[in-house]
Parts: C-alpha cells; sequence; structure tokens
C-alpha cells in the first residue's frame, strides 16, 4: 500500500476529475490525502480520501474569480491571461508549497500528484529529490509541454510543419517569455528563489513537462505531434464518465424519433450567459430537421428563453452515459472533460471557447479534424447553423472523431496511472533519492508515446 498526496487548485473542473483519481487509489488499496478548498471537504471524506484545506491566502474561488479580483471584471485577449496567471495561479503558490511541506512533515507521502495549475507543486519540484516524493502531473487539460513543434501553450495556434513552422514557434515563444508573459515569468522566478533558493528551470507554463512524470488524460491523436516531447509524458487516455443518478426528462423517448441529434452545453461554471452558445444554438437550428437537446448545467431553465422552438428539449442536468450514445454533434464551450467523452463516443463538434484552457482545447478539436472551432467566446447563431449543418454533412468531421474515439476506447486510464505511480514511487522501507525508479525505464514506449 502507497500513500500519495493529490493537490488541486480550488475550481470545480479540477477537483471532480482529480477526485475520480483519488477514488481509483483508494480502490486498489491506497492512503490518499487530498488538498484543496474547504468548499470540497464533504466531497473528499465521501471519496474516502483524508482531507486538508488550503489556507486563505491560496483559497481562491476560481469558479467565481471577479468576486475575489472585481479589477478582472471586462479583461480579455492576453490582459486577462496575464492576470489570471499572476494572481489566481502565481501568487497562491507560496501558501500551497507551505501547506505541502507540512503535510509532508506530518506522514509519509510516497507521491505528490497535482494538476499543473497547482503552483505549489511546481515550487516543490525545484527542491533536491532526496528532500521531496515524486511529483506527477496530471493533465486534465492539454498538454502543456513546450516544445519546437508547437506554439506556447495559452495561445490557441495549431501547429505549422517545417523548418518554417519552427522558427514560427520560436518567435512566439520568444514573444510569450519576453513579452506577454515577462512580468509573470520574473515574479514566478523570484518566489522560487525565495523559496526553493532556485529558479522555477524554465517557463511557467512549461513546468509540469519538467516533473518526475507527466500523466495526460488523452491520446496522442488528440494532442499535437512534438518530436521532442519527453520521455516523462505519458498519455493515459480520458477519464471515464461517472455513472449519473440523474432521473430522465419526460421527454427523453423524443431522442429515438430519428432526426439528427444536436447537443449543445455551457457545462456547469461558465454558463451564467447563454447568450454565448446555448441560446444562438437554440435560435439558429429552429427551422432544422434536427432534435436540439440543451443542458444548463444546473442553472434554472427559466434563465433560456421562453420561446423555445418545437425542435429543443432542455434540462438541468442531463446523463452523459445515457446521453452521449444518441448524439450526432455536440456544441461546446470547449471543457476538457466533455469533448474527450464526446470524442470517446466518436461524435464530432462545434466550439466556441476563448477563455481559461478553452482555447487551446478549441484549437485542437480544429485541428485533429474532429469539428469546427468558431474562435469566439460569443457564437453568432447564423455561424453555429452553419457549422452545424457542415459538420453534419461532411464526412471526415466524424471519421475523425471515430479515429480519435477509437483510440480512447482502446486506453486503458487507470493502468497506465498505475504503472507510472508504482515506478516513480518510493518505497515504504526506502529513503527518497534521485536515482531512484526512473520512471523511462519502467514504462513501454508505446504507452509513454
Amino acid at each position: 500500500m502507497s500513500s500519495h498526496l493529490i493537490a488541486c487548485t480550488p475550481a470545480h473542473g479540477h477537483v471532480l476529475p482529480l477526485l475520480q483519481v483519488a477514488r481509483h487509489l483508494i480502490e486498489r488499496g491506497d492512503e490518499v490525502t487530498f488538498l484543496t478548498s474547504a468548499r470540497y471537504a464533504e466531497r473528499v471524506v465521501a471519496a474516502g480520501a483524508r482531507f486538508v484545506a488550503l489556507p486563505a491566502a491560496a483559497d481562491i474561488d476560481l469558479d467565481d474569480a471577479d468576486s475575489a479580483f472585481p479589477e478582472r471584471k471586462g479583461l480579455t485577449g492576453t490582459a486577462a491571461l496575464r492576470f489570471d496567471m499572476s494572481n489566481l495561479f502565481v501568487r497562491p503558490g507560496v501558501a500551497q508549497l507551505a501547506t505541502l511541506r507540512t503535510v509532508l512533515a506530518e506522514r509519509r507521502i510516497d507521491s505528490v500528484l497535482a494538476e499543473p495549475l497547482f503552483l505549489g507543486a511546481a515550487l516543490l519540484q525545484q527542491l533536491p529529490r532526496g528532500e521531496r516524493p515524486p511529483v506527477i502531473a496530471l493533465g486534465i487539460f492539454p498538454l502543456g509541454v513546450g516544445s519546437r513543434d508547437a506554439a506556447p501553450f495559452g495561445l490557441g495556434i495549431a501547429p505549422m510543419a517545417g523548418p518554417i513552422g519552427r522558427l514560427r514557434n520560436a518567435a512566439l515563444r520568444t514573444i510569450a517569455e519576453r513579452v506577454i508573459f515577462r512580468r509573470v515569468q520574473k515574479e514566478a522566478e523570484d518566489l522560487a528563489r525565495q523559496e526553493t533558493g532556485r529558479g522555477l528551470g524554465g517557463f511557467i507554463l512549461d513546468w509540469a513537462g519538467r516533473a518526475d512524470a507527466y500523466v495526460q488524460f488523452t491520446v496522442e491523436e488528440f494532442e499535437y505531434p512534438r518530436s521532442d516531447l519527453p520521455s516523462t509524458v505519458h498519455f493515459a487516455g480520458s477519464l471515464p464518465a461517472a455513472p449519473s443518478a440523474h432521473e430522465l426528462p419526460e421527454w427523453w423517448g423524443d431522442l429515438d424519433a430519428g432526426a439528427p441529434v444536436v447537443h449543445v452545453t455551457q457545462g456547469t461554471i461558465a454558463n451564467s450567459d447563454f447568450s454565448q452558445l446555448v441560446q444562438p444554438t437554440i435560435d439558429a437550428l429552429r427551422d432544422s430537421d434536427v432534435l436540439v437537446v440543451a443542458s444548463t448545467g444546473g442553472r434554472p431553465l427559466g434563465d433560456l428563453s421562453s420561446d423555445l422552438p418545437a425542435n429543443a428539449r432542455v434540462a438541468e442536468y442531463l446523463p452523459y452515459d445515457a446521453l452521449l450514445p444518441k448524439v450526432d454533434v455536440m456544441v461546446t464551450n470547449g471543457g476538457y472533460g466533455g469533448v474527450q467523452q464526446a470524442l470517446r463516443h466518436e461524435i464530432p463538434l462545434v466550439v466556441a471557447g476563448r477563455t481559461e484552457d478553452k482555447v487551446e482545447v478549441c484549437a485542437r478539436v480544429a485541428w485533429s479534424g474532429a469539428g469546427v472551432d468558431l474562435r469566439t467566446q460569443t457564437a453568432a447563431a447564423a455561424d453555429v447553423r452553419a457549422a452545424v449543418h457542415r459538420v453534419l454533412n461532411e464526412p471526415s468531421f466524424r471519421s475523425n472523431a471515430s479515429r480519435i474515439g477509437r483510440a480512447l476506447r482502446a486506453a486503458d486510464p487507470w493502468q497506465t496511472l498505475d504503472r507510472v505511480i508504482d515506478a516513480r514511487a518510493t518505497p515504504r522501507d526506502a529513503a527518497p533519492g534521485p536515482d531512484r525508479h526512473p520512471v523511462s525505464d519502467q514504462i513501454p514506449d508505446a504507452e509513454r508515446r
């Protein structure tokens, strides 16, 4: 039996997938300590893990960041990204690291598992290996690894082949590191030196690629090719969808009436303004020979227009394990988990998201050929209509979604995670050391790439 510490920033979309990881580790007989906001304490305890609360300095509700930082409202583009990186992720890193150190001093921990926006893990990673357990990054959003073959993370720019592409990427990296994120990078470097006596070891958005191991919850088919991909990166496939206990709506039988089913969602967090995507989709397809199925992600149905067309069906929640096998096209703002589940069911996509990691998710949907990226946060009904009909009528989109879906279903995320953890985790009867269990020697090449 091993003991693991899972560290997670206070965001609903981060906590839920890491709770899946916690449950799996507990089911296999391991001990799990889960570090996150007190808002999630009951869920953590219900999963069977030991809960540890983040201190106030690191407990920012990322799902309602505007309340904590009113000056954040109205920021867009790189200004918004810089603000979030500095205030939501870099500055809480000191308090995160202090709590990690406290937990590690109190009990034996064989591995620390963290999602890549938990900067405290990046700081911990900089300590000598003999002073800490291995740090394993869990990729619950697009792969954040710097590469000569890819543009910097956060710009939403697809790869360009050949020498010209590499020159472009190098120029973009210089701009990102020395111009766009220069102050954020300096702040993070200063904090790292203050707390660990050394710098970050590279660009802040790439730190997970320098972790002892990086388990990415997708397949290669959905990620940009990188000829210089670190051997520590392991593609595991998507996390499984949790079975849903929600009751089926009374109109459920309409899904089998024969019309193509178009599902539209803005997820459970970025759904305060349905005029961004849900309402435009309902309006765009009101005269089409499709059935539009919308989920409000828990918000009242009254937040949608009362003028619903005859071909629209709405519910606050919909059970994805039952719904997705019936869907022909998904329209989404680009939540990583939802996109992975759609592709697992070979569903092509129309995506419209420009915030957080969604710009990178949407770019990958378009690059992989599995859907259309509208390249906007607020979609026009005419654009949604054209994109949906294009995805329905051009076979290449479903063909590419099917190709990725087959790869996702063939992958075993838990087996890959177990092998990576077991190869890297410090045995309980041995002191940690820098040369123990080199992960690249323990994981088969086919699983690592």
